[in-house]
């Protein structure tokens, strides 16, 4: 896809043209339009075709006094509601319609459109990356391909009221943050037999081969060497061999100390011997998706250049029942010294995240951010909606949350007290890795605190927002956007 930004008007545009209409039937910005187009719409407003109402389209074509071939009109809702949601949903609207269509050129008008609080910059970052998301497709595997004829040039129009440079550098982090996600995308929505720890591990070798950066796999002997013994027994009951994974991007001061983000990769999650229910088991090749958003993430991050240092850190393995695989009750050193009794072998990610963590020391960070398919207690407390987000530093949490916010891709927070902890006691071990039923998403970040004490550390539970089911079934690529956001931030990058 080719993405441009343009100044001009409908008038000096031959492809598609995309304008809002409010509930009010009032054109959102008319700029540009002649009086003969602008009477020829008001006939179409006026005759109930089109009602602004969020959602609906109108395709236009031989518009009086209008060069290009086709006119897209896209209901924008009520003026007075017309914030983020809105605007998003929108863009949304008009790349599909444009999709359906055919149109292989088209130009957004909707980006001229003020969006209560929100920048130029804003408009235009969050439009490319919307586009990029809606123009997704995931078809390597079907022996017929869609033959539609595919949009390849969109432009969004801008105004006076943002220069060249800054609107270039909010498309490019556009672009960039939609290829991060496309990226993490199509690794969540690769089958297990294909995206295995192996593969994760190619994967993150071909990023750091285009972009010069420096990666490391340690293997199982480098794991048990070092003391990774609670991330091993996760992957004894699988035959394909665990993979710890390390990108380095150092695009800031040779001193400055990095951000580190640890994205699990458990490619296939039975459950292990406490196996997990037939009923959408197929749906745990998505167990993987906190390792898909952090390598997406170092992918848009490398393609800005951002002047900061980024260090990911990936554990992958398979969950799988077997003869060698961990039972209940069995009791592991970490490489924190501390032990853990493994009551469910299905609360797996937090034992591979656990010497994740401890392994993190050795860059001293400052700051770490874990990405995790965690709990299934997170989608009960909320939904597919917002992401889960628990820290131990409140300025950090803050970071993350206005990122979200911004980025439309929320995440809340939820408590981290010691009182919780309690339900982590082990007569046998110093922790059990569950601590039953109650506040489960609660005790998940707890665990993992205990690994996390020497540095700034938040945990993201995507476990309800990594991916879709249904008819819509598939990686969704969250939270990208957040991190990417959230990184854009702390190198003053974001307008």
């Amino acid at each position: 896809m080719e993405f441009s930004i343009k100044r001009q008007g409908p008038a000096e545009h031959s492809g598609c043209f995309v304008v809002g209409i409010f509930e009010s039937r009032k054109l959102a910005d008319g700029h540009g339009f002649g009086e003969a187009t602008r009477r020829f719409l008001q006939e179409i407003l006026a005759t109930g075709d089109m009602d602004g109402k969020a959602g609906t389209t109108l395709l236009l074509r031989n518009v009086p006094s209008l060069p290009g071939e086709r006119l897209l009109l896209v209901g924008l809702g009520k003026e007075k509601e017309f914030r983020e949601k809105e605007y998003g949903a929108a863009v949304r609207t008009a790349i599909k319609a444009l999709r359906d269509t055919g149109a292989s050129d088209a130009t957004i008008h909707l980006t001229r459109i003020a969006v209560k609080k929100r920048s130029a910059a804003w408009r235009i970052r969050q439009a490319a990356a919307v586009a990029s998301e809606t123009l997704y497709r995931f078809d390597q595997f079907k022996s017929k391909k869609e033959d539609k004829r595919r949009l390849t040039r969109l432009a969004f129009s801008i105004d006076d009221k943002i220069k060249d440079a800054q609107a270039a550098q909010a498309l490019a982090q556009g672009r960039a943050i939609g290829e991060g996600i496309a990226l993490a995308r199509t690794l969540g929505n690769l089958p297990g037999n294909v995206c295995t720890p192996a593969y994760l591990a190619d994967s993150a070798q071909k990023i750091a081969e285009e972009h010069l950066l420096e990666c490391q796999i340690l293997e199982r002997g480098e794991m048990e060497a070092l003391g990774m013994h609670s991330l091993l027994s996760v992957a004894k009951g699988s035959h394909l061999p665990p993979k710890l994974i390390i990108v380095h991007y150092r695009g800031g001061k040779a001193d400055e100390k990095p951000v580190v983000l640890v994205g699990k990769g458990i490619t296939f999650d039975t459950g292990g011997i406490s196996l997990k229910p037939g009923e959408g088991m197929d749906e745990m090749k998505f167990d993987m998706c906190g390792a898909a958003s952090v390598l997406g993430t170092l992918k848009a991050v490398a393609l800005l250049q951002l002047p900061i240092n980024l260090t990911v850190i990936v554990p992958s393995v398979e969950n799988m029942p077997g003869g060698a695989a961990s039972k209940p009750g069995d009791i592991v050193t970490s490489l924190s010294g501390q032990t853990i009794e493994i009551l469910n072998t299905d609360a797996e990610g937090r034992l591979i995240l656990c010497d994740a963590l401890t392994f993190a020391e050795r860059f001293h960070p400052q700051t770490v951010v874990d990405v995790a398919t965690l709990t299934g207690a997170c989608v009960i407390a909320l939904g597919n909606v917002a992401t889960g987000l628990f820290a131990n530093d409140d300025a950090l949490a803050a970071e993350l949350l206005e990122a979200g916010a911004t980025a439309g891709d929320r995440a809340w927070q939820l408590p981290l007290w010691d009182d919780y902890q309690e339900q982590l006691k082990s007569n046998f071990a110093d922790m059990a890795n569950i601590g039953g039923r109650p506040a489960g998403s609660v005790t998940a970040a707890c665990f993992l605190s205990r690994f996390a004490k020497k540095f700034s550390w938040a945990h993201l539970d995507i476990a309800g927002t990594a991916w879709k089911s249904g008819a819509e079934k598939g990686a969704t690529g969250r939270p990208v956007s957040l991190l990417v956001h959230f990184l854009l931030e702390r190198t003053g990058k974001l307008h």
